[in-house]
């Protein structure tokens, strides 16, 4: 079981964000991380990228913590519908996903929002009431309810 030293180029949910080194199975940084350009293999000449991506990130995140406490506070006041095709009893044809929920955000006049930092409790697959859980910043959460009608 080998292992490959690699240096993250974007966020990955539960292994790290930009410019972190991390240390994965052989096959997951083959055939997942290096493919997407999600990672780089860490290499001396590397390492200066990382200082590089690690400065712009520091930047980025002192600026942003302030917006994402905005959209925040924007996210918890809104009321999201999303429109899904269910039949009898409430049960919807397939499931709403993390697109559906971004997409309802914006049409109810929320901010933009990444779909891969919305995440899902479980899979949604009935009408009513449910809470989506939005990371708009490594250290700020917003929950967000959203209600999932038949239309």
């Amino acid at each position: 079981m080998s292992t490959q030293k690699l240096i993250l180029t974007q966020e990955v949910t539960g292994l790290g964000s930009s410019g972190d080194t991390v240390e994965v199975k052989g096959g997951y940084a083959r055939n997942f991380l290096l493919p997407r350009g999600l990672a780089i293999v860490a290499t001396r000449g590397a390492e200066k990228q990382v200082d590089s991506l690690r400065r712009a990130r520091a930047a980025r995140e002192v600026r942003s913590l302030e917006e994402a406490q905005a959209v925040a506070g924007r996210l918890t006041g809104l009321t999201v519908r999303v429109p899904a095709r269910a039949g009898a009893g409430g049960r919807l044809f397939g499931r709403v996903t993390t697109a559906d929920v971004v997409n309802a955000v914006t049409a109810a006049g929320g901010p933009e929002l990444d779909r891969r930092r919305v995440e899902l409790p479980s899979s949604i697959k009935t009408t009513g009431q449910h809470t989506v859980t939005v990371r708009v910043h490594p250290e700020v959460t917003a929950s967000l309810p959203i209600e999932v009608v038949a239309g």
